[in-house]
């Protein structure tokens, strides 16, 4: 079984300084345009936006593929709050065995699994014998779409 692996944590700093851009609050249609969408503009802090606990929240460089059916994919930055209490169906940072992974958690009486989001990847269903430690909940996913 190959679990795929994470580079981090990297801590947010405890004092980012706000960076600001312009929001177009309009929202963007995926689909055909509408001509007369009325624009408004106002500012838009990402740390403000995904961080709600500064202290617990830490970014991930995803490696690998198991979690592209939930919008994850190889290299992209996952941002992760220690201080949520992980329920079945969140996305988690999770270690196994002393190796870290990305996977959904699934927990239904003492099953414990922990499922990807790709069909070339079996979900890793707990044993006694392992050691899982829920490091933290996936709130955010940061992908740059261009170099």
């Amino acid at each position: 079984m190959s679990l795929d692996s994470l580079s981090g944590p990297f801590p947010l700093s405890y004092t980012p300084a706000p960076v600001a851009v312009t929001l177009f609050d309009a929202g963007v249609p995926a689909g055909f345009p509408s001509p007369c969408a009325d624009f408004t503009e106002e500012q838009l802090d990402l740390n403000a936006y995904v961080v709600r606990n500064r202290a617990a929240t830490f970014y991930f460089s995803v490696k690998g593929n198991s979690m592209e059916g939930a919008g994850i994919c190889d290299s992209d930055k996952v941002a992760v709050d220690r201080s949520i209490t992980p329920r079945s169906g969140h996305i988690v940072v999770a270690v196994v065995d002393g190796e870290y992974t990305l996977k959904r958690l699934y927990r239904r009486g003492s099953v414990i699994e922990l499922r990807p989001e790709n069909p070339a990847y079996a979900p890793l269903r707990l044993a006694d014998d392992q050691e899982l430690m829920i490091w933290g909940v996936v709130v955010a996913v940061i992908r740059k779409l261009t170099p």
